[in-house]
């Protein structure tokens, strides 16, 4: 990358239909690699429970786990936008949120990611005061996932996809920088992105959306789970994992990922 990518950067692309790429990065070793072959977001993912620690679920992930991962990270960040995950339980409250949201921040990420919907809009609005960027996660949002019953696709009730639409909306209006979409119709997804004027990143929600993200296990195949909006880009390389990375930057750039056999329906 010439110049460090921004949330300008970001919104430009998204006006002149440019996709971007994203991916969750736990090391500083890795996040030079994935610079170096053109992603423009680095996720600290709470993902890092399971692809890292070996847990079933996010939960057991604590600001601890992630101020370190991300202290990491930007240590090998080459100008990516860096993105973290505010962890299960980290933001139940508004001093607790702001607190552990400020760790995030002085600990190297450039904007935090909180999972809900119309309830964390205020949360939304008190950190988007504050100078705090917030990436709004729907759809699938894995710290819920005892409550949603399972890894399963949303939205695809009309009712449930209307409320979607809307609760997207009114995250923006309420300060919200960007949105991430896991796990629903392609088509739900493309109508999200089209009702708002933030970037719109998409992880099994179909290619209609502004960027796409993927844990960097799966980019490489060898995660423990082998959800359908995967894919495993390494046979694709002649130049090992920097080209498997390279790999998945060019097919998001060039729209052949996702593919259909990557969305729902």
């Amino acid at each position: 990358m010439s110049k460090p990518v921004t949330l300008y950067t970001l919104q430009e692309m998204k006006r002149i239909g440019e996709k971007f790429v994203c991916i969750t990065a736990y090391d500083a070793l890795f996040a030079g690699i994935f610079c170096k072959a053109g992603v423009e977001v680095l996720l600290v993912g709470d993902s890092l429970g399971m692809v890292l620690q070996g847990h079933d679920s996010t939960l057991p992930v604590t600001m601890d786990d992630m101020v370190y991962h991300m202290q990491c990270v930007k240590r090998g960040n080459i100008g990516a936008l860096l993105i973290a995950d505010l962890p299960f339980m980290s933001y139940a409250s508004p001093p607790q949120t702001l607190e552990n949201a400020a760790r995030l921040m002085r600990a190297g990420a450039q904007m935090v990611k909180l999972e809900g919907g119309a309830w964390i809009a205020e949360t939304t609005r008190q950190l988007s005061e504050r100078g705090i960027p917030v990436c709004a996660h729907m759809g699938l949002t894995p710290q819920s996932i005892n409550r949603i019953g399972g890894f399963r696709v949303q939205g695809r009730d009309p009712q449930v996809a209307t409320t979607i639409i809307e609760e997207a909306r009114l995250l923006e209006s309420y300060g919200a920088s960007m949105l991430l979409l896991e796990c629903i119709p392609q088509q739900l997804a493309k109508a999200v992105s089209a009702s708002v004027s933030i970037p719109v990143i998409g992880i099994g929600a179909g290619k209609d959306v502004d960027g796409q993200i993927m844990v960097m296990h799966d980019v490489l195949g060898i995660s423990p789970i082998h959800p359908r909006f995967v894919k495993n880009f390494l046979p694709e390389s002649t130049n090992g994992i920097p080209g498997a990375i390279t790999a998945y930057v060019q097919a998001v750039k060039n729209g052949i990922f996702p593919a259909a056999e990557h969305s729902y329906d």
